[in-house]
């Protein structure tokens, strides 16, 4: 029975990718999103973005890991993240490490699979957690807001949370002190709503103020997307592939910088 990992399954973003958890066997977040695709977060673990718990991994992880690679040569990704935000846990480096010695002693078909991080962003403010997600080759960071209107409608996060101009503050500051040969890709999940008093964040404004923090933090890529599974509220629902588009062309025509991939999925 496995502990800490799952599939490999085929990820929009990823391709190959067999998903790490670091944390407990529920989730949990500083987040409650409108739209999660685990379900909503539970008040008891809806978490400020300081909390940690310390969950080390086990000589089992090492295993795990072991048991499964050497069957899948040709995986993309060893991804970290799905069962709430991830940075939460106070050893993450450590599973860094072990996941890093066990990719680097295997034989792969091509390039060896990218040890990738997803985040929500939340902790990026604190020096210490920018120094540990910095050392991860891929960082999947979340951005589907960019003022605190929408945030607080989109993402509900805990009361602890910054406001979203100190997250974005953070993501300048983890893009300037990543080294040059990792990357760093912003998600934006974008969705629209049935609810006639909900505003879905895929309104005008909060494109625009997106687009103009994207210029700031000058990541390396940039993913849009929209939900595709059930989604935690059920007024929630996908964008279609011609809003996915019209997004892209107001990012690309205000961030004005053809290095930066503009991704739709």
């Amino acid at each position: 029975m496995r502990k800490y990992t799952y599939g490999p399954f085929q990820s929009r973003r990823l391709g190959l990718s067999l998903g790490v958890n670091v944390l407990a066997d529920y989730k949990l977040c500083s987040y409650n999103c409108v739209y999660c695709e685990i379900g909503l977060t539970i008040k008891d673990n809806l978490v400020s973005p300081s909390y940690r718990i310390n969950l080390p991994p086990s000589p089992n992880f090492r295993k795990e890991l072991l048991s499964i690679l050497r069957y899948v040569p040709h995986l993309n990704s060893i991804t970290f993240g799905y069962n709430g935000e991830p940075t939460l846990n106070e050893s993450l480096l450590d599973f860094l490490n072990i996941a890093t010695n066990v990719r680097n002693n295997l034989n792969w078909t091509s390039e060896k699979p990218l040890i990738t991080l997803f985040t929500n962003s939340s902790t990026l403010y604190i020096d210490k957690i920018r120094e540990k997600v910095k050392q991860f080759e891929l960082v999947l960071a979340k951005l589907d807001a960019a003022n605190d209107a929408d945030f607080k409608r989109t993402n509900r996060p805990h009361h602890n949370t910054p406001n979203i101009e100190i997250i974005i503050e953070s993501l300048i500051k983890l893009k300037q002190e990543m080294p040059k040969k990792n990357k760093l890709a912003i998600q934006c999940l974008i969705f629209n709503s049935y609810k006639e008093d909900f505003t879905p964040n895929n309104n005008s404004t909060n494109i625009h103020d997106l687009a103009h923090a994207l210029k700031m933090i000058q990541p390396n890529i940039i993913q849009i997307y929209s939900t595709a599974r059930i989604p935690s509220e059920y007024f929630v629902y996908a964008i279609d592939e011609e809003k996915k588009r019209e997004i892209a062309a107001i990012f690309k025509k205000i961030i004005d910088n053809d290095k930066i991939e503009i991704n739709i999925y």
